[in-house]
């Protein structure tokens, strides 16, 4: 692989889902020059792209914010900020308005004639957000994943190298800030639209110098109908599980009861559902709201109104999770100069504390935590030198391994990543969490970890080869990072559940914050303007 291009800008945004086209937008708007680089096409791939999604969109009466606010304080711990959920539903109730104004959104009616903005189609969504960015100005690199940060001597981020996949050559660009909306990670579990999503955000920003947030609250496990990725779980509100024998599995559902169908599924059962809960009229909106969750049905020739269908519970990790980068500024700043996060790759306790869904939240967040930080980035880019030379790369795992030549035992990329799954896969591991199975499982994370620190790199000079190695070495990190929070938590809280430590602790009520590569350390943060702990 050849070096060849480099570009100057003065934004690069890395991601292009809703949050990175957010940030690129907002940037643009701003008169700010802006590349933006994504490791599939921007606009069709991602978790949002795949399927429809809901939005955290609430009307601005003080009762409704509230409640909306309230919801689901109690799920996720107590650790939300509520400047944070007032500033994203303002900021998201905007978007939405710009999205159905500017970006001419076509959102459904109801009888009224008014516009329901509460959810959106994936596909058209994302579709008119690149045809925005691209009308903006923004350049898109497509099927050009960033593989590492650079910086200049101040340690400021100032650009990042990447690779295209098709033509297989490398380039740079060198910019005056950088958006890192990468997503979250999902460890290739299979789950709808995550295949990109494998943590290499998070990757790029710790060695940088960033913190983490939140990482312990990264065990979320969606119900998908078995042999399919389809994980869309609010219709499942509507559902009855049932043991194979046709009896009710009581418990199964629901925020808490997904333990419930993963207790079962660990016990070699197989788990039905039917969602015979649904009345004619919410079928008919059901199908009219995501018409692609139905397809496996359609296809296989099953009614799920009213045959039971085996289902199973894919892990979504980060993506469904709350943990990312830690946030310092209100414009979604690092701790790391000229670096911004934004969407999954930024931590989401803000706004939910330990626990979060699908949509909604997330998908708020996407919007808002992207504006914000392609404002706060074409800010400091424009503050400063537009381009500067002299720039170091940041990357190391799975580019510059730390030993010579690969010898016979250096492990592939493959196999770092079935070794990563062995360990935060499984529902015994990852879902019921236990100090003896947390310390075991990281234990062997570390073994995994330095044989990518000192062996792992690509197996051949080809792009798609570069790419799998970083990938797998930011799933291994990812997968360190989670389980050193989720050891150092010791209770009960949001989604991190600890069976040894099955209350929540009061004493406990606080962040935790994660930092470094190969040694990594905790410390706590405390919870500000949160209520009810």
């Amino acid at each position: 692989m050849n070096q060849q291009d480099t570009i100057r800008a003065d934004v690069l945004v890395v991601g292009g889902g809703p949050a990175g086209t957010w940030a690129a937008l907002t940037a643009a708007a701003t008169g700010a020059s802006v590349v933006l680089a994504d490791k599939g096409h921007c606009g069709s791939s991602g978790a949002t792209a795949a399927a429809g999604t809901g939005i955290w969109y609430v009307d601005p009466d003080p009762q409704a914010r509230a409640a909306a606010k309230a919801s689901r304080e109690a799920l996720g711990g107590h650790l939300a900020d509520h400047r944070w959920m007032d500033r994203v539903l303002d900021r998201t109730w905007e978007l939405v308005d710009d999205l159905s104004l500017r970006g001419r959104y076509p959102f459904p009616r109801d009888p009224a004639g008014r516009e329901v903005r509460t959810g959106v189609q994936g596909p058209e969504y994302m579709r008119r957000m690149r045809i925005r960015v691209q009308r903006a100005g923004v350049r898109i690199l497509d099927h050009a994943p960033v593989t590492e940060l650079l910086a200049d001597r101040s340690g400021t981020v100032a650009g990042a190298a990447g690779i295209r996949l098709r033509g297989g050559d490398g380039y740079r660009v060198q910019a005056g800030a950088v958006v890192l909306a990468a997503g979250g990670c999902a460890f290739r579990s299979g789950t709808l639209g995550c295949h990109p999503n494998t943590g290499d955000g998070a990757l790029l920003a710790v060695e940088a110098g960033a913190e983490l947030s939140g990482m312990e609250f990264s065990n979320a496990y969606a119900i998908a109908p078995e042999g399919t990725s389809l994980t869309k779980t609010a219709y499942y509100a509507f559902a009855t599980f049932l043991h194979a024998d046709g009896s009710v599995l009581d418990g199964a559902g629901g925020a808490r009861g997904r333990s419930v169908i993963a207790r079962a599924l660990a016990d070699g059962e197989r788990v039905y559902c039917v969602l015979d809960r649904a009345d004619d009229d919410v079928r008919a909106a059901m199908r009219l709201g995501q018409p692609n969750f139905f397809l496996p049905f359609d296809r296989l020739g099953i009614d799920p109104f009213t045959e039971p269908f085996p289902v199973t519970l894919l892990l979504e990790g980060t993506v469904r999770g709350t943990g990312g980068v830690h946030v310092t500024g209100d414009d979604c700043a690092t701790a790391v100069p000229g670096l911004y996060v934004a969407g999954d790759t930024a931590t989401r306790e803000l706004i939910c504390g330990g626990f979060t869904g699908g949509g909604s939240h997330n998908a708020a967040w996407a919007m808002s935590s992207g504006s914000w930080a392609g404002e706060g980035a074409a800010a400091f880019a424009t503050s400063r030198p537009a381009h500067r030379w002299g720039l170091r790369p940041l990357g190391g795992a799975g580019l510059r391994p730390a030993a010579g030549p690969a010898g016979p035992g250096a492990p592939g990329a493959d196999e770092v990543v079935t070794a990563v799954q062995r360990q935060v896969l499984p529902y015994d591991i990852n879902l019921f969490r236990t100090g003896a199975g947390l310390t075991a499982a990281l234990a062997e994370l570390d073994i995994v970890w330095a044989a990518v620190r000192t062996g792992l790199r690509p197996a051949s000079a080809a792009a798609r080869d570069v790419l799998r190695a970083r990938e797998a070495a930011a799933m291994t990190a990812h997968a360190r990072w989670m389980y050193t929070a989720a050891l150092a938590r010791t209770e009960s809280r949001g989604m991190h559940r600890r069976s040894d430590f099955p209350a929540t602790d009061p004493a406990q009520h606080r962040r935790l914050r994660v930092r470094g590569i190969d040694t990594i350390a905790v410390s706590p943060d405390r919870v500000r303007q949160a209520v009810g702990a």
